[in-house]
């Protein structure tokens, strides 16, 4: 299936699946390596589009870890809206602990940023690291630092693996980019 139609919008195949487990892979031994010595870090989820990147990398986690979620939400169909609402608030005490923050997708950096300062105005975390499975470098222009990127990928919007349209294609095993 190399084109898909979800929505009013058609998508082709982008990255498979193989390639896809392979950068988590790679990327899990980097924070294996990291991770060694430390105290029980806590991964944070951010939801929904992190739990099937999350499921892969955990898979490949060495380390005693603790796993929870957070949901926001900064989009609305294929733009993001700037704003981030916080859905689903984190529930667990970080005060101490090195966590590392999941996100499925860095783009504009918005919803990464601001979730990154609520946690460390809130609460007093060790440290915060960050992972995200898919980073835009060329829309990303934060200060904030990405400890750990899986792919670099150029401004296409995409669906597949986590990743939706309107909530559609999350269940895709590859990621699609849009056709227009």
């Amino acid at each position: 299936m190399d084109i898909i139609t979800l929505g009013d919008k058609k998508f082709e195949k982008y990255i498979s699946y193989e390639t896809i487990r392979e950068s988590i892979v790679t990327l899990a031994k980097k924070i294996n390596a990291d991770m060694a010595g430390e105290h029980i870090p806590l991964i944070v989820g951010v939801l929904n589009g992190s739990f099937m990147f999350l499921a892969d990398l955990m898979k490949s986690i060495d380390f005693n870890c603790e796993l929870t979620f957070v949901r926001v939400s900064s989009y609305e169909g294929t733009k993001s809206t700037g704003e981030l609402c916080e859905v689903l608030g984190l529930n667990t005490n970080i005060d101490g602990r090195t966590v590392i923050l999941v996100e499925d997708i860095v783009d504009t950096g918005t919803t990464i940023t601001k979730l990154h300062q609520m946690l460390t105005t809130n609460h007093s975390p060790k440290q915060i690291k960050i992972a995200t499975m898919l980073l835009k470098p060329y829309i990303y222009k934060k200060p904030l630092a990405l400890d750990y990127v899986a792919m670099e990928i150029p401004n296409d919007f995409i669906v597949g693996f986590g990743l939706d349209y309107n909530e559609l294609g999350r269940n895709l095993k590859d990621i699609y980019k849009i056709t227009e």
